[in-house]
């Protein structure tokens, strides 16, 4: 990559699509595969997912889950079990037909997620409710044959983590699915520094066979919503299908009641679309691999070299990670890469900066430059990073807040719609055909009936009937 390279970025308030690209293939996050629709995740893009999976495995660990594993194929005919759920993923379903150079007795499914394969299992493992709760998760990747692909998004194999658990009884199974979400929902707002709404999802947008279906939903730069992560509550629908049964504590048989959640390597795609800009990638520093790096300036300068590979040194036994770029390259183009990869904070430090004891800090998320003393470079630093973290959050919350908009009628939704993009809040009875007009007529679709919804009456932005809900709407991805 070249210096002309490095800022041939399409801007974003020009193309977004195209600037997405642009910031997934110039920052090294993936290449193109030769297999239609896949992805190959590169080095610093799977470093990333390595963070997401480190934070969230510990926080699924701290709440009593466990991790297990999977077959990737599943027998059509344990498939075809639970009738809803099949008819939900037939269109995206990859079939193994042949091993070797036989066709096989039976079709395989590559798994596009893995309800089936843990019934399967909780049926042979759970007798009784002293087996009970069962809390799992696996990390995993997962095959949907998506007709339109694109990187993170939507790829035809993706990484995720879904976890599935089984418990004694439905106040228990919906604990847990709420408990799953506002995880989720922690992880996106500490961590990945994108707020979310918190909500359920109308019964036209639900997981298929679930009785409730929990997300949290994005908005980004663009105004399109993204889904972020869902949590599903199954009742015991697919207790039933699968005869997942166990003895009570007053002898009786029942049927376990169960959930299911997941969050995949979109989230990747949503930090990129939430904080990014025309100079690259802008990552928060809860979830860089790389938090800091230094840049040398002076040809061969020993001194400046010595004294950065210090503070390197320093910084690293503060937990923080850091890197140093001292190859021949120019510092004009060291300062562009360090920018396109999204490194949190740069340090600049030259000759007359030693001289004078000083250093300049720039932070990547406003690309603002600070001088300050080497005597503090740690403090500095360990500060700058909590105030990026904080800001870069605010910021999106700000911009996510100053797009959502509430309309009263489908005439001034479809205005709103075709003017702008965001979130719409608005009245809704609750029918499906009125939903199903929404969609018609603007093209935008329910994203979610958030939980801290508007408990004032209202009438129907369609049928003008009473209002079940307040819904947040948009155009999604």
């Amino acid at each position: 990559m070249d210096g002309k390279e490095l800022k041939e970025i399409t801007s974003r308030d020009i193309d977004f699509a195209q600037w997405y690209t642009d910031i997934c293939k110039k920052a090294e996050l993936i290449d193109y595969s030769s297999v239609k629709g896949c992805m190959i995740i590169r080095p610093y893009g799977y470093a990333i997912w390595e963070n997401i999976q480190k934070e969230l495995d510990k926080r699924f660990k701290e709440t009593g889950h466990q991790n297990v594993y999977m077959p990737m194929f599943i027998p059509e005919s344990l498939l075809q079990k639970e009738k809803d759920h099949v008819e939900g993923f037939a269109p995206e379903v990859a079939w193994v037909t042949h091993g070797g150079s036989e066709e096989l007795s039976e079709r395989l499914c590559v798994r596009p997620t893995s309800e089936t394969l843990f019934c399967e299992h909780y049926a042979n493992i759970v007798k009784s409710y002293r087996d009970l709760p069962k809390l799992y998760n696996q990390w995993c990747s997962v095959v949907r044959w998506e007709k339109t692909t694109r990187p993170f998004l939507r790829s035809r194999e993706f990484l995720w983590q879904e976890g599935h658990t089984v418990h004694a009884t439905s106040e228990e199974a919906k604990e847990e699915t709420l408990k799953m979400l506002n995880i989720y929902a922690d992880f996106c707002e500490e961590v990945l520094a994108i707020p979310v709404i918190k909500g359920e999802k109308t019964e036209k947008e639900r997981f298929a066979g679930a009785e409730a279906t929990y997300t949290i939903e994005a908005l980004m730069y663009n105004g399109v919503a993204l889904q972020s992560g869902t949590s599903h509550y199954f009742g015991d629908g697919f207790a039933r299908a699968f005869n997942m049964k166990f003895m009570d504590r007053d002898n009786q048989e029942k049927y376990v009641y169960q959930t299911s959640w997941g969050v995949s390597t979109r989230i990747i795609g949503a930090l990129i679309m939430t904080h990014s800009d025309d100079h690259g990638l802008v990552l928060p520093p809860n979830i860089a691999p790389t938090k800091v790096t230094i840049i040398p300036i002076g040809k061969n300068n020993t001194e400046v070299l010595d004294r950065s590979y210090d503070i390197a040194k320093i910084l690293k036994l503060e937990g923080i990670t850091c890197s140093i770029d001292d190859s021949e390259k120019s510092p004009g183009f060291r300062f562009a890469e360090a920018e396109m990869r999204g490194i949190p904070v740069r340090i600049e430090i030259g000759p007359r900066d030693l001289e004078n004891n000083k250093c300049i800090l720039v932070r990547r998320d406003t690309l603002e430059k600070l001088e300050v003393s080497l005597d503090n470079i740690v403090e500095e630093v360990i500060k700058l990073l909590l105030e990026i973290q904080n800001s870069m959050y605010l910021r999106a919350k700000i911009r996510r807040d100053d797009m959502t908009k509430s309309v009263l009628t489908l005439a001034e939704m479809k205005a709103l719609s075709e003017k702008e993009n965001g979130f719409i809040k608005a009245y809704w009875c609750g029918d499906r055909a009125c939903e199903d007009q929404i969609k018609e007529e603007t093209g935008i679709t329910s994203r979610c009936i958030p939980f801290n919804g508007d408990n004032q009456d209202g009438k129907c932005l369609v049928c003008g009937k009473d209002a079940k809900h307040l819904v947040y709407w948009g155009k999604q991805y």
